[in-house]
């Protein structure tokens, strides 16, 4: 032992003899490297992505998604093909993460790279079509997605991982399916059990729980979408037919605004409305009444006709504006509904309510702050037209500014007497939120939602191997819905946070006063539209002596004539046409072919 670990001693060495001593070692070290190297070589993540996926392996089932985002970066809900923006749409990111997910079945001869979105076999259907910068924290969506359910086959060995850190649901055969699934989240390597292979394959196929063996849809899908949209929940059993349009018997929106609605001019001077005194009394411009505001919405409950409401679409040859709302009311919004409100909840609290020590107890909850307040427009309808809200709560906002009275909605809802709509602007995108969608018992006259949502965080007490329960793990847990939507959340209260002491610091500086016009006069009305900050829109024009644009029926049949459609489908028959242009005479509206 003592020879073999002797050092070798190379100064008597010749030059030729050490060159080929060193020859030799080299030789010995690179074949130990190859053979070391050859043993830990894994694949690649390109060769196992390369894989085909076969559709045919797997079952699949017809599910809802109910999902939330924030509209403010997307053009829309609505991808359309030919229509290119600089921002995507809410479906195009949708697609995107069911189609890396293989929840949706493509076709194996595309690449990723190639794909492009198609809903074709997916048996889709969306809800509520919102418009660029609208948000939505109830959107519902029906969909054909891969399921955990066997097939009927003979079980085979386990063979692809479940569910990996991207997010992916990797491919497995589809009698191991329940027992990988019953695992997924519950142990630290992920790696799914093999099911005794004397188990049949019916036996499998009955023991499925549609529910706690089911791939984690909602977990998947958030893993794979940008934070500013996530999942919320998912149902199991939508009733046959199922259409996430059709199905929908009521749509839920909220329009949000602060009141002042823009920061009050002080002072006396160019600070009271004398323009529409005999309305507002001497309301301090920026501020809205609310009061009027309520009386104004109101008028909109029931059926009524809302062609002067909305924005009219010739291609769609509409001709029936009655819609039906349900509510529409304009209430403050209270503490525990406004941005991350939920922290007055004690369970939230720094420490546990029932501490003796006084530093230790909880802060009271008592504190508010008077201005800016925040209001929502609330609006339950059966349907809507393009762009109705929007219309509906610009009109509120003249009624809350003194501009027009609550009863400028009768006037225009009377369609005999208005049959063609005043040229007014519309409210802003940004604070329209497409609340909540709600699907009734079919044949019921109920309002209430009889769908089963699994929300995230809902797994109905499944525990792990160690008998610790998962119950919220996906929702409060490491990269959860609610850290990643705090994370949202803060981000912008940060930017709330600078701007508004930026404005208290400015505000407070020089002369206290300084700048205020003198004398009884202003340059141009403040116009409030529900965006940043007004606009000036010179001397006011009330909205029943504003332009008129053609009516309905005359934008439809140009249209019909443009493109060539046939008038008996645009009810346009029978010399109706005479009538039409007879009618539109008569109460005074512009005609022109």
């Amino acid at each position: 032992m003592a020879s073999s670990t002797k050092q070798q001693d190379y100064s008597q060495w010749s030059n030729a003899e050490l060159i080929k001593r060193v020859t030799t070692l080299e030789r010995q070290l690179n074949d130990r490297n190859t053979k070391y190297t050859s043993k830990a070589a894994t694949p690649t993540r390109a060769s196992q992505e390369s894989k085909a996926f076969n559709p045919s392996k797997y079952s699949t089932r017809h599910i809802a998604l109910k999902f939330a985002y924030l509209g403010q970066k997307y053009n829309g809900l609505e991808y359309h093909p030919n229509n290119s923006t600089i921002f995507p749409t809410v479906e195009e990111e949708l697609w995107k993460a069911l189609y890396k997910a293989r929840l949706i079945l493509p076709d194996s001869n595309v690449s990723e790279a190639e794909a492009e979105l198609n809903w074709g076999g997916c048996e889709y259907s969306k809800c509520g079509r919102t418009d660029k910068g609208v948000s939505a924290f109830g959107q519902v969506v029906g969909i054909r997605v891969r399921s955990n359910k066997p097939l009927h086959t003979p079980p085979k060995p386990a063979t692809t991982k479940v569910a990996g850190e991207s997010g992916i649901v990797e491919p497995m055969n589809s009698a191991d399916n329940i027992t990988a699934r019953r695992n997924i989240d519950s142990t630290s390597d992920n790696r799914p059990h093999t099911p005794d292979s004397s188990t049949s394959s019916d036996e499998i196929v009955l023991s499925f729980d549609p529910i706690h063996d089911e791939l984690p849809y909602s977990k998947v899908l958030n893993r794979l979408l940008p934070p500013d949209i996530r999942v919320l929940a998912w149902c199991p059993n939508p009733p046959p037919n199922f259409s996430a349009r059709f199905s929908c018997k009521e749509r839920r929106y909220k329009y949000f605004f602060t009141n002042p609605a823009f920061s009050p001019t002080m002072g006396p001077a160019s600070s009271m409305d004398s323009q529409n005194a005999s309305i507002t009394g001497s309301q301090r411009v920026g501020w809205l009444d609310i009061n009027r505001m309520r009386e104004a919405a109101r008028k909109f409950e029931g059926l009524h006709d809302f062609r002067n409401f909305c924005k009219l679409d010739a291609s769609k040859q509409i001709d029936n504006f009655e819609r039906r709302i349900f509510h529409s009311d304009i209430a403050e919004v209270p503490s525990h509904e406004q941005p991350a409100g939920y922290m007055n909840n004690p369970t939230f609290s720094q420490y546990n309510s029932d501490s003796t020590e006084p530093h230790r107890q909880p802060m009271s909850q008592s504190i508010s702050i008077d201005t800016p307040k925040l209001y929502a427009f609330t609006l339950h309808g059966s349907a809507f037209l393009w762009h109705q809200v929007r219309h509906m709560i610009a009109i509120i906002f003249l009624v809350g500014q003194g501009l027009e009275p609550p009863s400028l909605i009768d006037s225009l809802l009377d369609v005999q007497s208005n049959p063609c709509k005043p040229m007014y602007e519309m409210a802003d995108d940004a604070p329209l939120v497409l609340w909540d969608c709600i699907f009734p018992a079919e044949g019921s006259d109920s309002r209430e939602d009889t769908l089963e949502w699994i929300y995230v965080g809902d797994d109905h007490g499944q525990e792990n191997r160690s008998g610790r329960s998962t119950t919220g793990n996906a929702k409060f847990g490491t990269n959860g819905l609610i850290p990643d939507l705090w994370g949202v959340w803060r981000q912008r209260k940060i930017d709330e946070v600078l701007a508004g002491t930026l404005l208290n610091t400015a505000i407070g500086q020089g002369r206290r006063g300084g700048g205020i016009l003198a004398g009884n006069c202003r340059e141009s009305q403040k116009l409030f539209q529900g965006g940043d900050t007004y606009k000036l829109v010179g001397k006011y024009v009330p909205v029943l002596e504003k332009p008129r644009m053609e009516s309905v029926e005359v934008i439809n049949e140009r249209y019909a004539r443009k493109k060539g459609l046939d008038l008996k489908q645009s009810g346009l028959e029978d010399g109706n046409e005479q009538k039409v242009a007879l009618w539109e005479m008569k109460d005074g509206c512009r005609l022109v072919y």
